[in-house]
């Protein structure tokens, strides 16, 4: 982490929100359970209704119910009529396939028993491909013929439809399995196709009816056969299929692919199965030939690029790469040659905005005045010192006009809620547009975090927030609730507004609440991320043990009831605290965990740990089940019996080693549940999570207000 917020100075570190609260403060009054729970006290006003650019120089805001167009320049407003739709929509009603046209007329384009997945229109809406019995079809619109393009498809033979791993971990839960891209040209599809015949298959069972019944998932853990995937490519019109110049039997993956805008071409990302080695490869559509345009490689593992930006004319492509250690922009020619690194320094690109080759500006959001928060900055294609445009020491959510001109912002801090504000693109500001920071803000004792850094063992600075109860008593202790997730590039702590009802309902019963983020969680960049490889989970604890440990020596803070909790990655975090950190953690609420990572599936855990046949050691020292012995204290471990990506399995093996040891431990089953869940069953789990912290932390009864929720 570079820096912690500058508007709270360092040497008021570790007091109370009390001690540094003017003294006014003690005359404001206090919420009360009704106003935080059951009818909330709005502390923030809304901000203006602003749903993003009607052109260059134009934003669209409601106001009463209209829209109105405002002129970023003046001001000056005028109704606002949306452009006609000029594009048609497709969706899946009754198991078949419906087209909306701009004018409102619905057109049913197909009509079959079987189920229609993922339709999506073609470029030139003449055509609307689909998946149907994991064989790839399209339709065309105007004679609703349908093309069959693979007829291979089974229950283990998916084409255009992701594998449960390519889902879950490479294509992503957004892609919701679909495994198939148009040419930008509209006339070839893309698309995937996978065997999971020798993917081993995981039984999820259901208590449902008299007998319950088995679901049956195809579903690789560590070090367990992948399945086998090609990549093709076939014209709309049908005919052959082109497969890619690939071996479908090595041990390798692929990413999403990207059609370059000509269509001429298809790039694949390529990784071999150690995932330390990704090849971009140009396709040839008609031959299947493969040419590489880009190679890198890393000690310890790479990420999918989610994006390549070509420039226009041919004259090269974009990437945001992290193989310095830090996440930046690097400008290539189209054979693959680095022409220029854009940005560079301790600090991580976020993400690209914009690409303006008129004006030859990239704007891209960073991480670069500090890790905890986002700025908006542009940078020249030829190179240079980035600009700043946002400002102040806030983290900043931009929305960009077309052409970079001008950008509206939504800044905060932890302290300060949320503000909005119009500005060109040389960072001035044209005007204020609003302020959430209503009048009861200063009404009531509010709850606030306080950002500092904590020190590891081995020296690093990592960002940790500290709510301190609202009315401390000098030589009195307090119990810890610390909570966490704590996976890789998955930090929880950024320095911008986020209100939480039980926050302050726990500040006010006398509770110190902690988030902490590790090494790994990216404020670090790569670099920090590096260390984990083939260990992942025992820096991390090892990093939120050194927090703990801090936070015991503050006079206030009772070392007897130190609490941790997380889910899925910060489950198993949890589960760690409680064995191999159990001379620290006292208590714990571990959600559906990962409690041994031989139990995870396969290009998730490998890409951080390699094959437990590479890395038994690794393995070992890692699994929460090894360190069972350790335990003491209490931990309360909840899981969904369906969960489907975490497995049950996990928590049983924990449960079992437990009992075997004769530790005492609660469980908390939700039945048919998967990872996560809402409803009445979530209702539950969050009540549940108050008594525990009422039994164990505060060491008083319930109060009524939660046992009528």
């Amino acid at each position: 982490m570079r820096s912690t917020s500058k508007s709270f100075p360092a040497w008021l570190a570790g007091l109370s929100l009390l001690a540094v609260l003017p003294a006014a403060a003690q005359e404001k009054k206090e919420l009360t359970f009704d106003q935080i729970f059951t009818h909330p006290v709005s502390i923030t006003e809304p901000l203006p209704q602003i749903r993003g650019w009607a052109d260059k120089s134009h934003y669209i805001e409601t106001r009463n119910g209209q829209s109105l167009s405002v002129d970023a320049r003046t001001g000056k407003t005028s109704p606002y009529t949306a452009p006609a739709e000029t594009g048609s929509t497709v969706s899946v009603k009754d198991n078949d396939i419906f087209l909306r046209t701009p004018s409102g007329e619905e057109i049913r384009l197909t009509q079959d028993s079987a189920v229609e997945k993922n339709p999506t229109l073609s470029p030139d809406e003449k055509y609307v491909a689909f998946t149907r019995n994991n064989d790839l079809y399209a339709v065309e619109v105007a004679s609703k013929k349908e093309t069959r393009y693979t007829t291979d498809g089974s229950d283990v033979v998916y084409n255009g439809w992701a594998s449960w791993v390519y889902y879950e971990e490479i294509l992503g839960r957004a892609s919701r399995y679909r495994a198939f891209w148009w040419s930008p040209d509209s006339r070839r599809i893309a698309f995937m196709r996978f065997d999971d015949t020798q993917v081993p298959m995981f039984p999820i069972y259901s208590e449902v009816g008299q007998h319950g019944f088995l679901e049956r998932t195809r579903y690789p853990k560590a070090g367990d056969t992948n399945p086998e995937t090609k990549l093709g490519v076939v014209p709309v019109t049908g005919g052959n299929i082109t497969w890619a110049d690939f071996n479908s039997k090595d041990d390798q993956y692929f990413g999403q692919p990207f059609w370059t805008p000509d269509g001429s071409a298809l790039w694949a990302q390529w990784m071999n199965r150690g995932q330390d080695n990704l090849i971009i490869y140009a396709i040839d559509p008609q031959t299947g030939a493969k040419k590489p345009v880009y190679d890198e490689k890393q000690a310890t593992w790479i990420d999918w690029f989610t994006d390549i930006h070509y420039l226009s004319g041919n004259k090269g492509f974009i990437l945001k790469s992290d193989k310095s250690g830090w996440d930046h922009i690097y400008l290539f020619n189209m054979d693959g040659s680095l022409k220029e690194q854009l940005t560079k320094g301790d600090w991580r690109v976020r993400q690209i905005l914009q690409i303006d080759e008129k004006k030859q500006v990239i704007y891209f959001t960073a991480r670069k005045e500090a890790s905890t928060r986002f700025d908006l900055y542009k940078v020249s294609l030829r190179g240079g010192e980035p600009q700043r445009l946002t400002f102040g020491d806030f983290s900043h959510d931009v929305k960009l006009a077309p052409g970079g001109d001008y950008f509206l912002t939504v800044y905060s801090n932890m302290r300060t809620p949320p503000r909005m504000a119009l500005l060109n693109d040389k960072g001035k500001v044209i005007r204020e547009l609003g302020n959430a920071r209503g009048e009861a803000f200063d009404n009531y004792v509010l709850a606030l975090p306080e950002l500092r850094t904590y020190k590891t063992r081995d020296g690093l600075e990592l960002p940790m927030t500290i709510i301190w109860p609202n009315k401390m008593e000098s030589g009195k202790k307090y119990p810890v609730l610390i909570s966490i997730y704590g996976g890789p590039d998955a930090g929880t702590i950024y320095d911008t507004w986020r209100p939480n009802p039980a926050t302050q309902w726990y500040a006010k019963e006398g509770l110190i609440q902690v988030v902490m983020d590790n090494r790994a969680a990216g404020h670090l960049g790569k670099k920090g991320m590096n260390a984990i490889h083939r260990q992942l989970g025992k820096h991390e604890i090892e990093d939120y043990m050194d927090g703990a440990k801090w936070l015991i020596t503050q006079p206030n803070v009772d070392a007897s009831k130190i609490c941790i909790t997380g889910g899925s990655f910060g489950g198993y975090m949890t589960c760690m605290a409680l064995t191999y950190g159990a001379e620290v953690f006292t208590h714990g609420v571990a959600n559906f965990s990962v409690t041994d990572w031989q139990l995870y599936d396969s290009h998730y855990t490998e890409r951080y740990m390699d094959t437990p046949a590479e890395n038994p050691e690794g393995y070992r020292i890692t699994s929460a089940i090894t360190h069972a012995a350790k335990y003491k204290g209490l931990l309360r471990i909840i899981h969904g019996t369906m969960d489907d990506n975490v497995h049950l399995q996990n928590t049983i093996q924990l449960v079992n080693r437990f009992q075997d040891l004769g530790k005492h431990f609660e469980l908390m089953l939700y039945p048919g549940e998967r990872h996560g869940w809402g409803g009445p069953k979530g209702t539950h789990s969050k009540n549940e999570m108050y008594r525990f912290v009422y039994a164990n932390l505060l060491e008083r009864p319930l109060p009524e207000g939660f046992k009528g929720n």
